[in-house]
């Protein structure tokens, strides 16, 4: 596959949110959005960018990082904003696993506000759209920590298929251990589900 000649685009809409990706003018509310959103994902996502901002000096390092990713296409973020409120709701993340297949692996996290009103879902589904329409997919895999129920529900309203789970795979930043659950969707699959 030619990567360098596809069209990705940087902008998708559902019906109630915006998605796209971020840009150096986000730099101010992203520190703030961080902030708030650190007690609510320490526990799941500890290795997240947002958790190791502290300044918005950090925020623009991580922005731009988010941007070299997009560039190299490597891994693409976007945030996802309400319609009618222009809200952060949720971020998405997808990773170039492996261009030769190609594959991608998905995440994404709820702002603390947003959690429970279906909007990750929403999100998760437009990017699912993304990486099978846009970028080629022929499989998109997701992990997630075993208890974080919300997270893998929202992987099963998706349509993937969990695929493996690694038990006691991993050590929080709390001390205590937990697994890792594995999805997967495959191009045919979500040709038959959507």
């Amino acid at each position: 596959m030619d990567i360098l000649r596809l069209d990705i685009p940087t902008r998708m809409e559902t019906e109630r949110l915006l998605l796209r990706s971020y840009v150096a003018g986000d730099a101010h509310w992203y520190y703030l959005m961080s902030q708030k959103n650190k007690p609510h994902l320490a526990r799941y996502e500890s290795g997240n960018a947002v958790m190791a901002i502290n300044s918005e000096r950090d925020t623009q390092a991580v922005l731009r990082g988010f941007t070299a990713g997009w560039k190299s296409y490597t891994a693409f973020f976007m945030g996802a904003f309400r319609k009618d409120t222009r809200a952060f709701a949720a971020q998405i993340y997808i990773g170039a696993d492996n261009w030769d297949l190609p594959e991608f692996e998905l995440g994404y996290f709820a702002d603390s506000e947003h959690v429970g009103q279906g909007y990750v879902t929403e999100a998760a589904r437009a990017a699912l759209r993304f990486c099978f329409e846009h970028l080629g997919a022929y499989r998109v895999c997701l992990k997630c920590d075993d208890t974080n129920q919300r997270s893998f529900a929202v992987a099963e309203r998706c349509g993937m298929i969990r695929e493996g789970h690694l038990r006691e795979n991993k050590k929080r930043a709390d001390g205590s251990i937990s697994g890792t659950l594995l999805y997967g969707l495959l191009r045919n699959e979500f040709l038959a589900y959507e």
